[in-house]
């Protein structure tokens, strides 16, 4: 006698139930927070890009003393002439050097909103002193003087990483010691920083909590003062053990001999070179600031 054969059961369905919109919000907040910490993450890593590594603009290619010698020539050129159309054209070639040389988003951001600002300083002075058209112009030029040099500063110091900056300067016969405090201080940028940090994140867990914000949340510009203050001392301490342990390893490797001996400082500056491309270079921007010259005396701008 065979048995019968079995029918499978289909699962009883699940009730479908509405999504708790409580999570949904406590996950946007979360994402928002993660978004500030990524934002604040990103100026410091942008920050130390900036100041350590290059983005393979057409500076960063040329010999570094080649870099300083141009940047030389925007920083000083324009303080001898007041003519609107050289500085206007001048400030454009120094604009022109900070595309090619692929400046970070965050310097170039930050010099954009100082330029902004001081535009409008310059209709508020006008307007309040009531200078006219003279004073406008008067101060358009110092701005125009002062964007140039920045402009080239950004596109020069950017394009050079610490080391290449330290021997250019040490090839050309700075002393030893303004080459050493160039490529310490740059080491010494994450150090303080860290250090920082540390002392901050130890202060917050150490207090405790404010009971409230206060009117336009002046206790917590109060706190972050007051933390601010207190974190200057230990981290000028703990940076000071730093840098002794750093010289002291330095001078038991000879450092200071080797940066004044003439046998020592060829060795380190063997890897320099001026290449022909380093001279067309320079020669080709000579020839662009004699040309902007050459259009003020051509087109005077209210002169």
């Amino acid at each position: 006698m065979t048995a019968p054969p079995l029918t499978p059961v289909a699962p009883a369905a699940r009730p479908v139930t509405a999504p708790d919109p409580a999570p949904k919000g406590r996950a946007r907040r979360r994402d928002r927070k993660d978004r500030d910490t990524i934002s604040v993450e990103w100026v410091k890593l942008e920050l130390m890009r900036t100041a350590y590594a290059t983005r393979g603009g057409l500076l960063s290619k040329r010999d570094p003393r080649v870099v300083i010698w141009w940047y030389l020539l925007f920083a000083v050129v324009p303080w001898f002439t007041h003519s609107v159309t050289v500085l206007a054209s001048l400030f454009v070639l120094a604009a022109v050097a900070v595309l090619v040389s692929r400046v970070g988003p965050l310097v170039l951001g930050l010099f954009v909103i100082g330029l902004l600002a001081e535009g409008f300083y310059l209709l508020v002075a006008a307007a309040i002193f009531g200078g006219g058209t003279e004073s406008i112009v008067a101060l358009a030029e110092l701005t125009l003087k002062l964007g140039t040099i920045s402009m080239a500063s950004m596109a020069a110091f950017v394009s050079l990483d610490p080391e290449k900056l330290s021997d250019a300067l040490l090839s050309l016969r700075a002393p030893a010691l303004l080459s050493f405090a160039v490529s310490y201080g740059y080491r010494m940028l994450p150090m303080l920083m860290e250090e920082f940090h540390t002392i901050i994140d130890g202060h917050r867990l150490r207090s405790a909590p404010l009971p409230s914000k206060g009117f336009l949340g002046w206790r917590v510009v109060v706190r972050l003062g007051t933390t601010v203050v207190q974190a200057f001392y230990p981290m000028m301490l703990n940076t000071a053990k730093r840098t002794r342990t750093t010289v002291e390893a330095l001078e038991t490797k000879g450092f200071t001999f080797a940066a004044e001996n003439d046998a020592g400082r060829r060795i380190r500056l063997a890897y320099l070179k001026v290449r022909l491309g380093d001279v067309v270079f320079l020669a080709v921007s000579a020839l662009l600031v004699a040309g902007a010259f050459w259009l003020g005396t051509q087109f005077p701008v209210l002169d």
